[in-house]
């Protein structure tokens, strides 16, 4: 389950897209930069405002989504 007061959503930020605890940087951005390659100390380098929680945070968030999607499916 996903830590929500670390992935927000305000309808005004980033056109309503995931975010991370109310900053400009969104789920989408950390797991795009993730799939180009770099490991998670890298990507806390390149955005020195994230913490360790925020990336494992958006790891979880499409598992999270996805399992949900699932149920629904399901019921």
């Amino acid at each position: 389950m996903i830590n929500r007061q670390r992935i927000t959503i305000e309808p005004g930020k980033r056109g309503g897209k995931p975010c991370i605890r109310n900053m400009r940087i969104t789920v989408y951005d950390v797991l795009a930069f993730m799939a180009s390659g770099p490991t998670i100390e890298q990507i806390l380098d390149e955005y020195p405002e994230l913490e360790h929680e925020d990336i494992l945070a958006c790891l979880a968030f499409p598992a999270d989504r996805e399992h949900r999607v699932s149920n629904l499916c399901v019921a």
